[in-house]
């Protein structure tokens, strides 16, 4: 029978994204009215002859359009914070999918975070002999403040405070 090592079992795992308040179908819906609102607006300045305007609407709803899908595609960031007694391990992944992966020892690690009067938190990293790496920079304030506090007494817990 094959023992298991507790001190490699996660003291914390945490998987971080960006919030988006807008859902795939929801922008489906917003171009759909937004369409349907070029094509009105539209098809009145046809009638009276200002054809240009119709052009240049259309072009605004392409705008919005292309900024919407540059939005969701930097949604796709996420960040993977895995704990145990013996090992921390980060792996960030970009848009582009080429993950980026960091481990440290917790007992030698330091989190560290910055605060500002009015924000909150406005920037957290783990930091280790000289290497550092930021977490959770997407994040909201309250959500930065939840991981902060979970990811704190995690620590802690894992380095036997």
């Amino acid at each position: 029978m094959a023992e298991t090592n507790t001190a490699d079992a996660p003291v914390f795992q945490a998987l971080l994204t960006p919030y988006r308040s807008l859902s795939g179908r929801g922008f489906a819906v917003l171009m759909g009215l937004l369409l349907l609102a070029w094509l009105t607006i539209g098809a009145v300045f046809l009638r009276i002859g200002a054809w240009p305007v119709f052009g240049f609407f259309g072009l605004d709803i392409l705008a919005i359009y292309v900024a919407f899908r540059v939005n969701y595609r930097a949604a796709r960031v996420r960040e993977e914070v895995r704990l145990s007694r013996t090992s921390l391990d980060i792996r960030k992944v970009p848009p582009s999918g080429k993950a980026e992966e960091h481990h440290f020892n917790p007992f030698w690690t330091r989190f560290r975070i910055d605060r500002h009067d009015e924000i909150g938190i406005t920037d957290m990293a783990v930091e280790m002999r000289g290497e550092r790496v930021e977490l959770g920079s997407f994040l909201n304030p309250d959500d930065r403040e939840s991981f902060a506090t979970a990811f704190g007494q995690a620590l802690a817990t894992a380095k036997g405070r």
